[in-house]
This record gives structure tokens, C-alpha cells and sequence, in this order.
């Protein structure tokens, strides 16, 4: 079994990668970090985000080289399915990958803060915000934001005891499935006091997310 901390950076929303970083969990490996040519101009807003130029990748190799090592079993990351969306631009398989998204298990975990983006639910968690600082600067750089992914991990592990790759991802995936309607004229409704009609019109939507499927089959009667 071989689980990787992993980040992409991407030339525009959706796009393909222009940086792809990994590094082992648990321990303390080094950080793979690769540079990549998306085949495309590269979009100013996600320019804005991770400040990676066209003529910084102007000789990188082309995106769809990329690949995964082998004995690959656990990808995590922060909203992984991003990320699992840009690999899949690559060409890389990971239907036998199992994703654990520390996104949803901050958002399981401290329900509470106001904000769960990587950035945010460190400084909430963090003794020293000072401290905190300095590593969360560099956030939105795919090697950054793997480092910043690891020591999130050592505060699930503080609060879960948690700390293996398939306890993570049970997890994980128990953490996917909402409690409260994400989106709608329903939004923040608690999904077991969804009215009956608007349950089974939603079952009836197709591509329906899988995670809010088992949230009503769990709460609400076929």
C-alpha cells in the first residue's frame, strides 16, 4: 500500500495541470514536484491564484506525460476530487485509487468555523497564528499546499487518533455524506427534514452527486 499527499495547480478552473506535487504519507519524504506545458495559453485568473507564467512552463513537458507511481493505492489532498479531475486530463487511471478528502473531514470534524479552506482551518486550528503564517504564505503552490496537507493531518490524527490511509479514507467517506442540503432553494435544511416531493424530484436528477444520494436513501424512505 503506497498513499501520497497530492496537489495540482491547473491553467485555468478545470483546466489541465501546469504543476502536479506529491509526497509520501505517513513519514517524511521528500516532495516530488513537476512542472508541466497545459498545451493551452495559460488564464489570467488562475494566473492570480498560483502565479505560474506561460514562460515558466514554456519548455516543461507536456501535461499528458504525467503518471503516477504504480503502487499508488491512497491519493489525499484538499477537495481531492479536483485534483483526481485534473489527473484524469493526463490520462491517468485512478478508478482503484481510493481519494480521501481532508476538505470534507475539516468540514465533519469542526463544523464550526466559518471558513475550510486549507488556509483557513489551519490558522483556526494553529497555537501560533504567527507561526502558521509563515507556512500558510506560500499556499496555492502545489508543493506548498502538500506540506500544508501533512500537518492538517497531524490535527485530524490529534483529534481522531486517526492516522492510517484506509482509516482515513472510512473517514473520509462517511464525512462526504451531507447532513444538511448543500445547494437549493433548500440550502442549510437539514436533509432528514427535506420535504417528500422535492427528496424524490432530486433522486430523479441525473448526474446526481453519489454522497447526496446516500444522504437521502440514509434519511428519507424510498
Amino acid at each position: 500500500m503506497s498513499a501520497l499527499i497530492l496537489d495540482t495547480e491547473t491553467h485555468t478552473f478545470n483546466g489541465n495541470p501546469v504543476q502536479i506535487a506529491y509526497l509520501p504519507y505517513p513519514g517524511d519524504g521528500p516532495c516530488v514536484n513537476r512542472f508541466f506545458h497545459p498545451q493551452e495559453p495559460m488564464d489570467p485568473a488562475a494566473m492570480a491564484v498560483h502565479h505560474i507564467l506561460d514562460a515558466d512552463v514554456a519548455d516543461a513537458p507536456p501535461y499528458t506525460t504525467f503518471r503516477l507511481p504504480p503502487d499508488t493505492t491512497h491519493l489525499i489532498g484538499h477537495n481531492i476530487d479536483y485534483d483526481l479531475q485534473a489527473l484524469a486530463r493526463c490520462g491517468q487511471d485512478t478508478s482503484q485509487i481510493k481519494a480521501i478528502c481532508t476538505l470534507a473531514i475539516s468540514r465533519h470534524l469542526w463544523p464550526e468555523l466559518t471558513s475550510h479552506t486549507l488556509s483557513a482551518v489551519l490558522y483556526a486550528l494553529a497555537r501560533d497564528p504567527a507561526k502558521a503564517r509563515e507556512q500558510i504564505r506560500g499556499a496555492h503552490d502545489a508543493s506548498a499546499d502538500v506540506q500544508l496537507v501533512r500537518a492538517l493531518l497531524q490535527f485530524i490524527r490529534r483529534q481522531t487518533g486517526l492516522s492510517d490511509p484506509e482509516d482515513l479514507y472510512t473517514l473520509s467517506e462517511q464525512a462526504r455524506v451531507p447532513e444538511h442540503m448543500p445547494f437549493g432553494k433548500h440550502k442549510g435544511l437539514p436533509i432528514r427534514e427535506l420535504p417528500e416531493d422535492y427528496v424524490q424530484w432530486l433522486k430523479r436528477q441525473s448526474p446526481l452527486d453519489p454522497y447526496l444520494l446516500q444522504a437521502l436513501e440514509r434519511h428519507r424512505s424510498p
